[in-house]
């Protein structure tokens, strides 16, 4: 289960380390919300939790599309996406890395601001 406190936060270069990727396709996947990240400390980091493996991790997008559209700005939507919920029983990034992407989405669809 994630907890927000015990997220591992990557910077653009470690993503870029990871998926094999130069600064400018990862801000790339950034712009096209294949990936979601905020500043901490004045750098912007990515969720580890937000990659599968070598690739940004497949619900992510349709999910944080959703969100944004509903009102949410990019810090909101990556709080919410780390953060436990109730009606999840689990963080919603969780839920979605175990396959409950509909559930997921029709949560952030009712939180529309």
């Amino acid at each position: 289960m994630t907890d927000k406190t015990d997220v591992v936060w990557l910077t653009v270069p470690e993503v870029c380390e990871r998926l094999g990727l130069t600064p400018g396709k990862v801000h790339r996947l950034v712009e096209d919300r294949a990936l979601l990240g905020t500043k901490i400390e004045g750098i912007f980091r990515i969720p580890e939790v937000f990659l599968d493996g070598g690739e940004p991790l497949k619900d992510l997008r349709g999910t944080v599309v959703v969100l944004l559209d509903g009102g949410f700005t990019d810090d909101d939507a990556t709080r919410w996406l780390l953060e436990r919920n109730d009606a999840l029983a689990v963080a919603p990034i969780d839920a979605l890395r175990g396959g409950r992407k509909s559930e997921v989405r029709r949560l952030a669809q009712t939180l529309a601001l």
